[in-house]
């Protein structure tokens, strides 16, 4: 069985555009990913399956719902003839935290489907198969900063990040993306307009801390009227003395803290992993 990682998506910036006719939202958000991971297994088959375990697999719902089996469905509709197979995913990222783990999940499923059956990532039935099975899929397909726009379809080239350590803390409460969208309040065509204008990324001059530190999260606000834990939790982490940043990822609610080095990170881990022994708390890096 050959094993891939799926690793956390973490928005280290979120921007709200408009609202589409169809009802969904268009972003821009600078996508970077965790050292920390789900696993996939793959074994080439002519069926498909799955078995799902791990310390948050209880999260992951039913069996037939997960976007693996979405992910492989969508790319054999498209590939006649695909070679499917049996999949063993281990759940350590907890479900619905802003974290793209699904997604993750889903990605990492495509890659092994399409290095079974001779495609290139850039193929376009990989590319169709991603963005139906969820707006992340595209950008977690080659893990890698980047920004994505849109609706999650139009990706820039990979970003160089500074060295980066971060802290991921969720408050394991739901934060459900369609009620934190639906919080913006905006209406069919509708743009959004934000606080204050946002800093512009090129994708070619390095970023620093100092630069994503000006950087917001335009969905904040929506999730915590959805989730107030939140609030807590971003009140918290603000409150570290070395952090450079501290934000919420995606639609919640895990929210993350910026640090120079590892060791300020895990010192912040251990910190907050003591008072809050509920929560799921993680130090790691970013890429």
């Amino acid at each position: 069985m050959r094993w891939l990682r799926a690793p956390a998506k973490v928005n280290l910036t979120l921007r709200v555009l408009a609202r589409r006719r169809d009802g969904l939202h268009e972003i821009e958000s600078l996508v970077a990913f965790a050292g920390i991971c789900d696993w996939l297994g793959y074994e080439s088959g002519e069926t498909l399956a799955i078995d799902v375990e791990g310390p948050t697999a209880g999260e992951a719902g039913p069996i037939d719902d997960n976007l693996v089996l979405a992910a492989a469905r969508a790319l054999e509709r498209r590939v006649p003839g695909l070679k499917l197979g049996r999949f063993r995913l281990i759940k350590r990222l907890p479900a619905a935290a802003g974290l793209g783990g699904g997604s993750s999940d889903a990605a990492a499923a495509l890659r092994a489907l399409a290095e079974a059956n001779r495609l290139s990532l850039d193929d376009e039935a990989v590319r169709a198969a991603a963005l139906e099975t969820g707006a992340d899929v595209p950008v977690c397909l080659c893990p890698r900063a980047r920004l994505m726009r849109g609706i999650g379809e139009k990706l820039s080239d990979p970003i160089a990040l500074p060295p980066t350590f971060a802290l991921l803390v969720n408050p394991r409460v739901a934060a459900p993306t369609r009620m934190v969208f639906a919080a913006l309040g905006l209406e069919p065509e509708e743009r959004f307009e934000p606080p204050r204008p946002p800093p512009k990324f090129d994708g070619i001059a390095p970023l620093s801390l100092a630069t994503l530190a000006l950087a917001g999260n335009d969905l904040e606000a929506g999730a915590i009227r959805v989730a107030p834990e939140i609030a807590a939790t971003l009140k918290r982490l603000q409150s570290l003395p070395d952090a450079r940043a501290a934000r919420m990822s995606g639609s919640g609610a895990t929210s993350f803290a910026l640090f120079d080095n590892r060791r300020s990170a895990e010192r912040a881990r251990r910190a907050i992993a003591a008072e809050r022994p509920g929560w799921w708390v993680k130090a790691t890096t970013l890429r």
